[in-house]
């Protein structure tokens, strides 16, 4: 039995009514995991950028690309090998802090070049992007301060350079 492991699907679809609802929706079906997904209109406004991370064996992330492949609104699918991509999240964090903790929080946002995007008298808000693991130890970071929310769009991702590119004008 071959044990767990994580895969980046990038699939260009049509811009549709209900496509992230059926494609979500044979995950669901088939008790597949996804960890992430975000989805966007690419340039050509015809169709959707879609990025999910999913999780499985060797056997059900093989059935879910083949699954996910057949799907009418699906026009290209492929892996997004980490050796050969660039993946980045966006995080927002608010964070109770005093006046006295500010100078240490901002010294901390220099150095992982995030922003304080919102300051309010108890506490303020950061933007962070970056690939998983800047934005895991980031948070790590925080640990001694009280995170009252976060949003993690999970993450979004392309191939290096110009080879085994899907354009966004698929035909």
């Amino acid at each position: 039995m071959s044990e767990s492991r994580k895969k980046v699907f990038q699939l260009l679809v049509d811009n549709t009514s209900g496509v992230l609802s059926r494609i979500s929706g044979l995950f669901s079906r088939r008790g597949y995991n996804i960890e992430s997904i975000t989805a966007g209109t690419t340039s050509d406004p015809r169709f959707t950028r879609i990025t999910i991370v999913a999780s499985g064996d060797d056997m059900i992330l093989e059935q879910i690309e083949k699954q996910v492949r057949k799907l009418e609104d699906v026009r290209h699918i492929r892996e997004l090998v980490r050796e050969n991509s660039v993946y980045r999240e966006l995080c927002m964090i608010k964070v109770e802090v005093g006046a006295a903790d500010r100078p240490n929080i901002s010294s901390l946002v220099e150095i992982f070049r995030a922003n304080i995007i919102d300051v309010a008298k108890d506490c303020l808000i950061i933007e962070l992007t970056g690939n998983q693991g800047k934005v895991d130890a980031f948070l790590r970071l925080l640990d001694g301060y009280r995170i009252i929310e976060l949003a993690r769009t999970g993450i979004a991702g392309l191939t290096r350079g110009s080879e085994d590119i899907i354009p966004d004008s698929y035909m």
